[in-house]
């Protein structure tokens, strides 16, 4: 017998099917937990945004509609609930509106999109790491969902509800931040080191 599909999972759910929302829960749980892990970048908060977002699952399913599928819409409340714990324990900064637009790219090889589990050096992983953890946390979604996720633009935009452009606007902006925290930490280690007692 086959296995049921998302869709039917719902519609059962919907009726108040425990047993349905539960193999919902078992076919998503490690992608919403891997998803939430790689934004908030902390275990025990990524538990928290897992929880969070199968009670929200749990309490909005009857009022799903439908119009997306099941996985779009609960990375979409993965993505909000994300975004929600990152501001909290954020300094204030400015809005995303008011960020300085005016970064200069640095003048290195262009940093083509791809898995970032293809950089190999461990020192530049960690590099890679920190500046994916510096970016404001709505360049961090885009980024996380577009590069790392690799999801389509359209499909970035239908989860985090924002236009193509925005998508384009912000993975633009979150890709220059990285790549010029990238090209910081290699130009710093580019600089000769001073030996003791030369003059």
């Amino acid at each position: 017998m086959p296995a049921p599909t998302d869709e039917e999972l719902v519609r059962k759910s919907k009726e108040g099917d425990e047993r349905a929302f539960g193999e919902l829960i078992s076919r998503y749980e490690s992608k919403v937990y891997s998803l939430a892990l790689k934004m908030v970048r902390n275990p025990e908060d990524a538990e928290d945004v897992l929880q969070d977002t199968f009670l929200r699952a749990y309490r909005g399913i009857k009022s799903f509609q439908g119009a997306s599928t099941f996985s779009t819409w609960i990375y979409r409340i993965t993505a909000n609930s994300a975004l929600m714990r990152l501001r909290k324990k954020q300094l204030p900064t400015v809005s995303i509106e008011d960020a300085d637009e005016r970064e200069t790219p640095v003048n290195i090889a262009d940093w083509t999109p791809g898995p970032v589990e293809q950089l190999l050096n461990r020192e530049l992983q960690q590099v890679m790491d920190e500046a994916i953890g510096a970016l404001p946390p709505e360049f961090r979604q885009v980024f996380v969902l577009r590069d790392i996720e690799e999801m389509s633009n359209a499909e970035v935009a239908d989860i985090l509800d924002l236009s193509v452009a925005a998508v384009k606007s912000r993975l633009h902006r979150a890709r220059l931040k990285v790549r010029n925290r990238i090209a910081g930490y290699f130009s710093e280690n580019a600089k000769p080191k001073r030996v003791m007692g030369a003059h």
